[in-house]
């Protein structure tokens, strides 16, 4: 039987090319993901898919690094309506979904420019630059929780545990919290989980910060970024609500943790792989900012953008989507797209063309928490080969990757210490 994934000369110029001949991908995908992405970049760059899986949604996939980024600025495409829609397709806009979903990435302008401005408020990059001696810690602390031990699990022990442990410490949450908060976060992200999150952790988090947020209204921090959520505003006396507060909350924990967690477990992957360009970090540390972004180049830790609906006709290629239907952008797709960067499948951590990846998106849903991500990826990626010289892949380990395709990271990470 052939492969779902492959077609013959005349199928590959029908399948996938409008709505009545949708490609279904199969089950395995992401352990392909490159390949297929590039065999569908290099037939037009948009293709109409399904991918597998629960909540799976029909709809064009983009994976073209022009079209990418000009469609992740294109107004026409919304990201209210598709938000509306597809919580609907999966049951997320009634019970306790409907309070952690008025946040500006589910929100189009005026209102995303009015959320984006309160946010960005108490996310400046003054407040990321402090951070820098409370990441050093927390990664100095993981790291001497695994001295000793000749091998390691990295996701679980290290690569996750640093973002959510920093979120909350950004949120002004007790020490008390972080051993709740980090289970939570292995329910939503880490060891064998898919980066998705469940009904039940959503309604266990949301009691969470609800609970958090009265304490903070109650006995405000002076630099905890849910106070700043609470007592900022605009000129206009303009602040969140409470639900666009409880929302923004939990969009700053999923997407501040999921992100950070696959870049630094990537990029120790990556680097493993490549034993010459680890070779090269370790003789040049100063590298680490470049090996950063190859990392989120060659592994974008977010596989798709989030979901965009088209308000009206819009010509891709020589595709033309129609009014009422959903546009993924492939993040994955358009960062080895070799019209835009050299050798695209090379992992090069002193690549020239690195700055034009769109791995934290482009125009005004760029990712507010890029700057904290690369700051953690930085970090995490200079201890870890400083304190573990001889730091290698557990032999038993075969890459593996998460089945969801709004994320790319690996299901775990096992490695030898010493």
């Amino acid at each position: 039987m052939p492969d779902r994934n492959t077609h013959d000369r005349q199928g590959r110029d029908h399948q996938g090319r409008d709505r009545e001949h949708a490609e279904v991908l199969a089950d395995d995908w992401q352990d392909r993901a490159h390949e297929i992405y590039g065999s569908r970049r290099q037939d037009g760059g948009i293709r109409y898919l399904r991918y597998p899986g629960p909540g799976a949604v029909e709809g064009w996939v983009v994976t073209g690094h022009a079209e990418a980024k000009a469609l992740l600025a294109d107004p026409r495409l919304s990201k209210n309506q598709a938000a509306q829609r597809f919580g609907r397709h999966i049951g997320l806009t009634e019970g306790p979904g409907a309070a952690m979903f008025s946040h500006m990435l589910n929100a189009d302008p005026p209102d995303h420019t009015r959320l984006r401005k309160l946010v960005q408020k108490a996310f400046t990059a003054r407040r990321t630059a402090s951070l820098r001696p409370l990441v050093e810690q927390l990664v100095g602390g993981l790291l001497d929780a695994l001295e000793g031990k000749a091998e390691a699990e990295l996701i679980s022990e290290f690569a996750l545990p640093l973002p959510v442990a920093v979120v909350f410490e950004l949120f002004g949450a007790s020490e008390a919290d972080h051993e709740i908060l980090r289970i939570r976060g292995n329910s939503i992200g880490g060891g064998q989980g898919d980066g998705e999150v469940s009904v039940f952790t959503a309604e266990n988090m949301l009691g969470y910060l609800r609970a958090l947020i009265a304490l903070k209204r109650e006995t405000p921090d002076d630099d905890g970024l849910l106070s700043a959520l609470l007592t900022d505003g605009d000129e206009d006396g303009d602040a969140l609500t409470e639900d666009e507060i409880t929302s923004m909350s939990f969009l700053l924990f999923v997407a501040g943790h999921q992100t950070t967690v696959n870049l630094v477990a990537n990029g120790i992957h990556a680097l493993l792989t490549h034993p010459d360009q680890l070779a090269a970090l370790r003789a040049d540390p100063e590298l680490v900012h470049g090996a950063v972004e190859e990392v989120l180049r060659y592994e974008s830790p977010s596989g798709l953008a989030s979901f965009r609906y088209a308000t009206e006709r819009i010509k891709v290629g020589a595709v033309t989507i129609q009014k009422g239907e959903f546009v993924q952008i492939s993040l994955l797709g358009a960062d080895r797209d070799p019209a835009v960067f050299a050798d695209p499948d090379r992992f090069d951590i002193g690549r020239a063309d690195v700055g034009r990846h769109l791995a934290f998106g482009h125009g005004i849903h760029h990712c507010l928490g890029a700057p904290l991500a690369r700051l953690q990826g930085e970090i995490a990626l200079t201890r870890i080969l400083e304190r573990f010289p001889r730091l290698r892949l557990h032999e038993a380990h075969e890459a593996r990757w998460q089945s969801n395709p709004r994320h790319r990271g690996l299901l775990s990470l096992p490695v030898r210490l010493s």
